[in-house]
């Protein structure tokens, strides 16, 4: 696992980026797994500045509420299609979200874990980290074998995103996600995490148990791992445990 260090929320956005900058053209067709939420979308933001073709890219949202009307500006099909087809020129037609609007959501959730199978999986997969230690939906208590599924949010989730909808009444209770086993299939995973409110469940997630208490300390076990914080985050991370450090816009740099 390598950790990246970094002053500032948008320089963890420019770091991501110019990672999956290096992955795009050396495969133009990658398979990018995409995140929503506050850590993720100063990357696509920073990836628009690079002069590389994104045409050919393909790419799976992790996950999708249940129930939203089509179109709603907080469906997370709205979300990507805003912050991320549209700003990176991709292909609609190459770009997935599941589908929270199904008749059988369960079988939706099924249906898009064959996709990215049959997809060749993801060679990036793009990832925030909750409050509770959540990774896409993955709530604690999440089998960490799970597949892409029906999930219900906890009250702490959906508090949190509460923020982009007009009454926290107006949050879906339920959504689509990626399941743990499906995230761990990627190739490459990439962490992205800012602000001081995420620096205990950072280093829980990273130094603490593997368990389905902190879903998203099963990224321990996968054999590449690249984490960007910003040094709020980063914070409670306890040194000398092997991880690449890098400290960018003047600072020190140490491994």
């Amino acid at each position: 696992m390598e950790i990246f260090v970094v002053p500032t929320a948008s320089a963890t956005g420019s770091v991501a980026a110019g990672i999956l900058a290096a992955v795009v053209r050396s495969k133009p067709d990658a398979v990018l797994g995409l995140a929503t939420g506050g850590s993720p979308l100063p990357v696509y933001r920073a990836l628009a500045e690079h002069s590389v073709e994104m045409g050919a890219v393909r790419g799976f949202a992790l996950d999708e509420y249940v129930g939203l009307p089509a179109g709603h500006p907080e469906s997370y099909a709205e979300v990507v299609r805003r912050e991320v087809t549209v700003r990176l020129g991709l292909d609609p037609a190459k770009v997935a979200v599941p589908d929270g609007g199904a008749p059988d959501p369960r079988q939706a959730a099924a249906n898009y874990d064959a996709a990215i199978a049959r997809a060749g999986g993801i060679d990036v997969q793009i990832l925030g980290i909750g409050h509770n230690g959540h990774i896409a939906f993955n709530e604690p208590g999440s089998a960490l074998d799970s597949r892409t599924r029906v999930e219900v949010l906890t009250e702490r989730t959906r508090q949190a995103n509460a923020r982009y909808f007009a009454s926290p009444e107006d949050v879906p209770t339920q959504c689509i996600t990626q399941g743990l086993g499906t995230i761990m299939e990627a190739r490459h995973l990439l962490l992205v995490v800012n602000g001081a409110d995420k620096a205990e469940i950072l280093a829980a997630a990273l130094q603490g148990p593997v368990s389905s208490d902190c879903p998203a300390s099963v990224l321990q076990r996968h054999a590449h791992v690249t984490v960007v914080a910003d040094e709020a985050a980063a914070a409670k991370l306890a040194p000398g445990t092997g991880e690449v450090t890098v400290r960018v816009a003047g600072a020190a740099v140490g491994v």
